[in-house]
């Protein structure tokens, strides 16, 4: 039987390919130029962090950022929403995954679409509603109050908006799971709760890191919502920076900026390895 001769790529395929090339290049630079503009000139050594002209080289902004303690507390109460919502996010949306995978129920559709609601939702809505929410049933927490419970209101609009994401990413693990190891146990006389305790958590693991992750990243960064449900004694990093925007764009704004901005560059790579993390090593 004689073999087949492996075709070679014409012109046409070739201004294909570099054309494909082209786009993704141009596509690239047009979404990430304005950030590493803002990297770069963060160690510009000028003034006026919008002057484009680079006066040289220098950290002293980023020195300058360390010390300067407002934004420190800002980034503090950040830190603090993140951790605890995500806390509380991780759970919620673990049980809000299991619920989903393994049962149905009555106007099942309905409440997974409840559960989606604050994904499809505009963001500045949300806040609206966080808020309105608030001030009718008198929830606001009054000035005065000790840190860090003068964040109970943002850490509690972060968690609403930030536990459909981890269940949606909790839930995608659950897609891969092996119910027969779950028969398995059963027949060897483990209890429900030790079957999810020595056999559905382990595998769940991977999805809980990367939907912790991915609401800690959501958290820190938020700024419409924490906008709307913040009082006057709290002040979160994003919402600083806005408020030293508004006076002039200096060169500290740029470092603090291009901080924030690694910080969630590295969790979400994080989180997107953890979210795969396990497929391929079943």
């Amino acid at each position: 039987m004689a073999r087949r001769r492996r075709q070679r790529p014409g012109p046409f395929d070739y201004s294909r390919k570099l054309s494909l090339q082209m786009v993704f290049v141009l596509a690239t630079i047009f979404l990430y130029a304005p950030i590493i503009v803002l990297i770069i000139f963060s160690f510009n050594d000028s003034r006026r962090g919008g002057n484009v002209i680079w006066r040289g080289f220098t950290t002293d902004y980023y020195v300058k950022a360390a010390n300067n303690a407002s934004l420190i507390e800002a980034f503090t109460n950040s830190l603090t929403i993140a951790v605890i919502s995500t806390i509380f996010s991780v759970i919620l949306g673990a049980i809000t995954a299991v619920v989903l995978w393994r049962w149905r129920f009555p106007l099942k559709p309905g409440f997974e679409g409840l559960v989606a609601l604050p994904i499809v939702i505009p963001e500045i809505c949300l806040g609206v509603a966080v808020a309105v929410f608030f001030s009718y049933f008198g929830l606001y927490v009054p000035p005065g109050t000790p840190w860090p419970f003068n964040l109970t209101n943002i850490i509690i609009a972060h968690i609403t908006f930030s536990f459909p994401f981890a269940a949606m990413v909790i839930r995608t693990r659950l897609q891969s799971f092996n119910r027969e190891m779950e028969e398995a146990a059963k027949d060897l006389g483990a209890t429900e709760f030790q079957v999810f305790r020595d056999v559905i958590l382990p595998h769940l693991k991977p999805g809980l890191i990367a939907g912790g992750l991915l609401a800690f990243t959501l958290s820190l960064d938020d700024f419409v919502i924490t906008f709307f449900t913040s009082g006057p004694d709290t002040v979160t990093f994003p919402v600083k920076v806005y408020s030293m925007v508004r006076f002039s764009v200096t060169p500290e704004i740029n470092a603090a900026s291009t901080v924030l901005i690694l910080i969630t560059l590295v969790l979400t790579a994080i989180a997107m390895r953890y979210q795969s993390f396990g497929d391929d090593r079943q």
